[in-house]
């Protein structure tokens, strides 16, 4: 039989190795019976269990132990066992993520959108691109990927000009929306046939006046033409690029460096 392998976390909690699992019901059972004596011996609070897919026969064997779901995705599912009665544990992701870009050109036009898929009721109206960020990716790089992906125009970040928090989205999760102001590098549309109906460049004063367009759209493009919002800024010493994304106003980046 495997030895059940395990490390503990910064906060008292065990993260065992998927690859030490005994994927044999009752080899798993005897498994988790004997980790426990060393988990209470060593003060542990929270026994964090990653399941892979080809591993899910155990699941069941789990939860006779007192083992609960805390999330999962298409390859694995996480379970957490508290060891010590009313151990804290971190819930899962609470938030979606999303970006929009607000788009104009020298000619005072707005790059906007008209979704194929709406819900309900709601007849065809015009909003910025924008969606989803992808997991690892910044906000910057997401805001021009969206755009272009939606409308084929290249663009550049410019800053962050507003947000906009949401509870009740999807699956109960809340949402927070960003918008970004894109400064344009190419004016040629191409069009996501697969998510976009209509793509075009619309002249702003249209766009504000315009009885169709929702009041939430109409405003997040007045605060990208009247805001300078906040900008993309390092930090020096404060970690990889890669990790980090720090936005801060205008002027303040000089007394970081």
């Amino acid at each position: 039989m495997l030895n059940l392998t395990w490390t503990m976390n910064p906060f008292g909690g065990a993260v065992v190795d998927a690859d030490s699992l005994e994927l044999d019901p009752t080899g798993f059972s005897i498994q988790i019976d004997t980790a426990l004596e060393s988990w209470r011996r060593e003060n542990v609070k929270v026994v964090w269990l990653e399941v892979p897919d080809g591993s899910i026969c155990v699941i069941p064997a789990a939860f006779q132990k007192g083992f609960q779901f805390h999330h999962a995705n298409g390859t694995q599912a996480m379970l957490t066992l508290q060891v010590e009665i009313d151990a804290f544990i971190p819930p899962y992701s609470s938030h979606y993520v999303g970006i929009g870009g607000v788009v104009v050109n020298d000619s005072k036009e707005l790059l906007v959108v008209s979704e194929r898929y709406r819900t309900g009721g709601r007849g065809p109206s015009y909003k910025l691109p924008g969606g989803a960020l992808q997991p690892g990716e910044h906000l910057e790089e997401a805001a021009v990927r969206e755009v272009e992906e939606e409308t084929g125009v290249k663009t550049k970040f410019d800053a962050l000009v507003s947000f906009r928090h949401w509870h009740g989205y999807r699956y109960g999760k809340s949402d927070i929306y960003f918008v970004a102001r894109l400064t344009p590098l190419s004016k040629e549309i191409t069009m996501q046939v697969e998510e976009i109906v209509e793509c075009l460049w619309m002249p702003v004063e249209e766009f504000l006046n315009s009885n169709t367009i929702h009041v939430f759209n109409k405003t997040i493009v007045q605060s990208a033409l009247l805001s300078r919002g906040i900008i993309k800024t390092e930090i020096e010493g404060y970690g990889p690029a890669e990790k980090f994304e720090f936005f801060m106003p205008h002027g303040l980046d000089q007394y970081l460096e």
